[in-house]
C-alpha cells in the first residue's frame, strides 16, 4: 500500500500533469498515475507535432510559471484565414480573416511543440508531484472516505479523489459506469509538419474541402504544422504513399501562397471521432480531458478544452479543501460538472456542426456557407466577438488560472 494521496490522478499526458501542478501549487499531495516511461516525450527531436494555445490556455501556462521557459520556443498566432474550396482550385470568393490586431491582448493564441509542453510538465513536477510512471490505474473502489486505486504492478494507492485523465477510452469512466455519446466522422486525420519557402507570418490557415478541413499552422521559422481531415478510405490510401507522393496528393490542397514545400519530419494519423462522457463525475471521480470530451480537430480547441477543465477543477478543489470540505464527495464535484459540461458540450457540438456543414459539396450549403462567412466578416463586432472566443476569454465565470492569476 502506497502512502494516501490527496488526488491521484490517472493520466500522464498534459490535462494530467497541469492538474497536478496547479494543485500542488496549492498545497495538496498529489500523484500521477502514468503508463510510459517518465522519458517517453522528453526527447529533443523535431516530430511535427504542436498544440493551438488559445491565449487562455498560454495564461494558464504562465500562472503555473511554466511559459517563461516556453516563450521563446513558441510561434505567436497574429492571424487566422478561413475559407472553402476544392484541391487545386483554391479558395472561394468570401471567407473569414481575423487579425489579432484589433483586440487589445494583441495575440489570438500560439503554436507550442508538443515536446516542448511535455518536458516543461515533467521538469516542474519533480519535487512536488509524485510521478508513478510505467504503470496504469487498474482497478478503482470508491468509500465513504476515500477511494482505493489498484496499480498494474499490484500496488494500491489510496486518495480522496481519484481524477481521469486517461483519454477518450478513459478507463476511469469505464469502470466508474460512466456511458459515453458520440459518433464515428468517417474521417481520418493526417499530421505532419512542412518546410516552406516564404515566411508564414504568424498566419494560421483553415482549408475547408468537401472531403475534410485542412489546417496550416506556423511553427517557429519557415515552417507549419499541418491537420489534415480525409474521409478514413482517401487517408488510408495515402498514409500508404512514400513522402514524395504524399507531397504529390498534398500540393493541391495546400496552395503555393508559401512557395516550395517540403516534409519537415515523421507523418502521425488518428482516427476522428466525437465522444462526450454523460457525466464528469461519479463517486470520488472527476474527468478531464479527452476522457470527458473527444471532440473534432477543427480550430484545435482539444487541448484548450482540456485545459479549461484543468483550471475550473483545480478551482474547486483548492476552494473547497480551504473550507474544510472533503474535496472529492459529490456537493463539491458538482460544482465542477456544472461549471464545465455546458461549455464542453456546446464547443463539442458546435464543431461537429461545423464540420457537418463544410466537409460536403452540396452547392446550395456551399453558397450559404460563402454567404455566412462574408457576412462575419464584414460585421467587426461579430469578428472581434469570435476571435475572442476562440482565445478563451469569453467564459463566464472565467477560472483563475485561465486569468494568469495563481489559485
Amino acid at each position: 500500500m502506497i502512502k494516501d494521496f490527496d488526488i491521484v490522478i490517472a493520466g500522464g499526458g498534459l490535462n494530467g500533469p497541469a492538474l497536478a501542478l496547479a494543485l500542488a501549487g496549492a498545497g495538496l499531495n498529489v500523484a500521477v498515475v502514468d503508463n510510459r516511461p517518465a522519458d517517453a516525450r522528453a526527447g529533443d527531436t523535431f516530430d511535427g507535432r504542436a498544440y493551438a494555445l488559445a491565449l487562455a490556455s498560454q495564461r494558464l501556462l504562465v500562472a503555473l510559471g511554466l511559459w517563461k521557459g516556453l516563450a521563446d520556443k513558441a510561434q505567436p498566432i497574429l492571424k487566422v484565414e478561413a475559407s472553402q474550396g476544392f484541391a487545386g482550385a483554391g479558395a472561394g470568393p468570401f471567407g473569414l480573416h481575423f487579425d489579432s490586431a484589433e483586440i487589445e491582448e494583441g495575440r489570438l493564441g500560439y503554436m507550442l511543440e508538443d515536446r516542448f509542453l511535455y518536458r516543461a510538465l515533467l521538469a516542474a513536477m519533480e519535487g512536488r508531484v509524485t510521478h508513478l510512471s510505467g504503470v496504469s490505474v487498474t482497478g478503482q473502489q470508491p468509500g465513504q472516505t476515500g477511494i482505493t486505486v489498484a496499480l498494474s504492478d499490484g500496488r494500491e494507492v489510496l486518495a480522496s479523489l481519484l481524477v481521469g485523465a486517461d483519454g477518450r477510452k478513459s478507463g476511469v469512466a469505464e469502470r466508474a459506469g460512466i456511458r459515453r455519446l458520440g459518433h464515428d466522422y468517417g474521417q481520418i486525420a493526417l499530421v505532419a509538419a512542412v518546410d516552406h519557402e516564404l515566411p508564414h507570418n504568424g498566419t494560421a490557415h483553415q482549408f475547408f474541402m468537401p472531403s475534410g478541413p485542412l489546417a496550416i499552422l506556423p511553427l517557429p521559422g519557415n515552417r507549419s504544422s499541418i491537420v489534415w481531415s480525409e474521409t478514413a478510405d482517401e487517408a488510408r490510401a495515402i498514409l500508404d504513399l512514400d513522402d514524395a507522393e504524399f507531397l504529390q496528393v498534398l500540393r493541391p490542397r495546400f496552395g503555393d501562397f508559401l512557395g516550395a514545400i517540403s516534409l519537415a519530419g515523421p507523418r502521425f494519423s488518428y482516427p476522428l471521432n466525437l465522444t462526450l462522457a454523460e457525466h464528469y463525475i461519479a463517486p470520488r471521480i472527476a474527468l478531464i480531458g479527452d476522457a470527458a470530451h473527444g471532440v473534432h480537430p477543427i480550430a484545435g480547441q482539444g487541448l484548450n478544452l482540456g485545459l479549461r477543465d484543468v483550471a475550473s477543477l483545480a478551482e474547486v478543489l483548492v476552494a473547497a479543501r480551504r473550507r474544510g470540505e472533503d474535496i472529492g464527495t459529490e456537493p463539491v464535484l458538482t460544482r465542477y460538472q456544472e461549471w464545465r459540461r455546458p461549455d464542453a458540450t456546446t464547443l463539442a457540438l458546435g464543431m461537429d456542426g461545423v464540420n457537418a456543414l463544410f466537409s460536403n459539396g452540396n452547392p446550395l450549403l456551399r453558397a450559404a456557407r460563402e454567404l455566412g462567412m462574408g457576412l462575419v466578416d464584414a460585421l467587426p463586432p461579430l469578428r472581434r466577438g469570435f476571435m475572442r472566443q476562440a482565445a478563451g476569454l469569453r467564459l463566464d465565470p472565467m477560472p483563475r488560472l485561465l486569468a494568469g492569476q495563481k489559485l
